[in-house]
């Protein structure tokens, strides 16, 4: 963490550590909810999520930091515009004597979608276009601009291969529905709805 912030956070005391059961994305991962206290009895929820190597490692070797969490803070850093004011990471031995690298940041669920389903073409393109210049921003923040402007280049190619995956992608996901939906209604599947 970076020492004006550290400062901040030395002002609290661990007071709870409890397991967490992650996200979709982080199966297999562990996830713990620290409950932080101040002097004054104000709290601070923080999230130490494990962080493990990279999938690139088989491909690109290892990267220059000697930490996981350390890798995906310095990621998160060059991506985001703005981070938690407590993205740290740390390594911890577990229960089992195994450490383990994590990435911490504050407790709280700020992640918001807009709800696609309601939205007319005009509101959807604008949508899409903020999307679409906030993840060329990030790349643009952490990788080398001019190779990736020089790989894309001038051509409308890229965006055609971006429209057909996306649609073949919306395909797939339609028809593996239908599957599920069949093995539901042959009695295959177990489906409980309204949980």
């Amino acid at each position: 963490m970076q020492s004006d912030r550290r400062r901040l956070i030395e002002q609290f005391t661990l007071q709870r550590v409890a397991g967490k059961v992650v996200g979709v994305g982080s199966v297999g991962t562990r996830s713990w909810i620290l409950l932080m206290q101040a002097e004054d009895d104000e709290p601070l929820f923080l999230q130490a999520k494990e962080a493990q190597p990279s999938m690139l490692t088989d491909y690109c070797g290892r990267g220059r930091h000697r930490n996981e969490g350390e890798r995906v803070v310095a990621g998160q850093h060059l991506m985001q515009a703005a981070s938690d004011i407590f993205l740290g990471w740390t390594r911890v031995p577990g229960p089992d004597g195994v450490a383990r690298d994590y990435y911490v940041r504050q407790l709280r669920d700020w992640k918001f979608s807009a709800p696609v389903e309601l939205m007319r073409p005009k509101g959807m393109t604008v949508y899409a276009r903020l999307c679409g210049w906030t993840l060329a921003r990030a790349h643009a923040r952490s990788g080398d601009r001019i190779a990736l402007a020089a790989y894309l280049g001038r051509s409308d190619t890229f965006d055609h291969a971006i429209a057909a995956f996306a649609e073949g992608y919306a395909e797939q996901n339609e028809h593996d529905y239908a599957q599920f939906a069949d093995a539901v209604r042959l009695g295959r599947l177990e489906a409980v709805s309204g949980v």
